[in-house]
């Protein structure tokens, strides 16, 4: 059976990375931080406070779409960690994967500043904050999106977030076809 693949969205400081590993975790599937993937011109333009552009973010969107197409190949479930701000960001990654689905952590600003200014050693400074409520495209009328409120502890967004998998066209819904992990 051919699983559909993940991206946990938002902006930064919401969790995507935590709660991205626990759900891959969770459902048998593989990682991929979208933070990795960054060109270094980007971590540094980033690390001195200046906000992506579109273009700074094409390439970058586009090698995460291939690293899902990839995963999507050789038989893997992959989870995505990645801020996917945008419709069309959205869009190049739907690119990669059919079926994709996305978990939107929903934070406030001043919950994702708390986040990021206490974060050691990330190249994304509390300062960019505002710059990502101000790309941030909520993805409420788009299809195979599940929405979670940022807030709650990791494993029960985790726990949301697989069973509203679960209802998705293309993942196991018996346990008999799960993956061990939720299937316990």
């Amino acid at each position: 059976m051919t699983m559909p693949a993940l991206v946990v969205m938002g902006v930064a400081g919401c969790g995507k990375s935590s709660v991205a590993q626990a759900i891959a975790d969770a459902i048998g599937g593989t990682l991929i931080e979208g933070d990795a993937y960054h060109s270094d011109d980007n971590v540094a333009k980033m690390s001195a406070g200046e906000p992506l552009t579109d273009e700074d973010r094409a390439g970058w969107l586009a090698r995460l779409a291939a690293l899902l197409a990839e995963d999507i190949a050789h038989g893997r479930v992959p989870v995505l960690a990645c801020s996917a701000l945008k419709a069309r960001y959205r869009d190049v990654l739907r690119g990669g994967a059919q079926g994709l689905g996305f978990v939107f952590l929903d934070l406030t600003r001043e919950a994702a500043a708390a986040r990021v200014a206490a974060r050691p050693h990330h190249f994304m400074p509390a300062s960019l904050i505002d710059s990502q409520f101000a790309a941030l495209e909520r993805p409420s009328d788009e299809a195979c999106v599940f929405t979670a409120d940022a807030t709650l502890p990791i494993a029960d967004i985790a726990a949301q977030a697989v069973r509203w998998m679960q209802q998705m066209p293309g993942w196991p819904t018996q346990s008999a076809d799960m993956p061990k992990a939720l299937s316990a």
